[in-house]
């Protein structure tokens, strides 16, 4: 689940990510398989692929599972052919929500999240009508930052590598890029001695519809269960909701 860029919420994305890990394993598993059959398989030449090992290292996939996921995209084992399709619809408020699968059955994945949009209170909406709220970008984010570094210098370092936007937190620090940036923008965190706790190409919201109460737990509910569905990749969304709705959150689950 990706909403608008305040810390909590991607807090709130990587804490529900953690608790379904088995699911997490499935879906970069797919996604490996997908990027190195429509590339290069060496992640070096495939920014795609590069991208999702990236993912994979994090949620600590095994390399075993990584090794087999490239053989079947490349034939040296059989494997399942797998789609990307992106499906745009509308949450409560009129909150923007883009879909992105991957799939071994479209019309299967299509009737599934129609009916979870319905479900939830939502609607679908036609090719065209959502996408165009959001931006391609590259993010990086960093958090709990060492005391010696020097926030100058590690923005001046962004910048030069191609960030175009910093939003320093205090505690974390966030900047986005064109797309083709991101590798750039990699490698000069890693050359200050940091690692990101997210750096991936996303799709960010041009505006945001800011939701609270019942109309914010009616949104999260609906990106959450397109966000758990075993084909679904990344669920984007335009929702502001405040900090301290999530602060709620993690108080009623702890």
């Amino acid at each position: 689940m990706a909403g608008h860029s305040k810390w909590a919420n991607i807090k709130y994305r990587k804490e529900r990510q953690d608790k379904k890990r088995s699911s997490i394993f499935g879906k970069l598993i797919k996604e490996i398989t997908l990027q190195a059959r429509n590339g290069d398989p060496n992640p070096e030449n495939n920014p795609g692929l590069a991208q999702a090992l990236e993912r994979a290292k994090a949620a600590n996939l095994p390399k075993d599972n990584i090794k087999r996921a490239i053989m079947r995209a490349t034939g040296e084992l059989e494997g399942i052919s797998y789609e990307e399709a992106t499906y745009e619809g509308y949450a409560n408020d009129g909150v923007a929500v883009l879909v992105r699968t991957v799939t071994d059955n479209k019309n299967r994945a299509a009737a599934d999240i129609r009916h979870i949009f319905s479900k939830n209170g939502g609607s679908m909406a036609s090719v065209g009508s959502v996408a165009w709220l959001f931006d391609r970008k590259g993010i990086i984010v960093l958090s709990d930052l060492p005391d010696e570094v020097d926030r100058d210098e590690l923005e001046i370092a962004l910048i030069d590598a191609g960030a175009d936007d910093i939003d320093d937190q205090d505690d974390t620090i966030e900047a986005t890029c064109e797309a083709s940036d991101l590798p750039a923008l990699t490698q000069a965190v890693k050359e200050q001695g940091l690692t990101p706790i997210r750096a991936e190409v996303t799709m960010i919201p041009k505006s945001t519809v800011h939701v609270e109460g019942t109309s914010a737990g009616k949104v999260l509910k609906l990106v959450n269960a397109l966000d758990e569905h075993e084909d679904v990749q990344e669920v984007y969304a335009n929702f502001d909701i405040d900090d301290e709705y999530f602060e709620q959150l993690e108080e009623e689950d702890s």
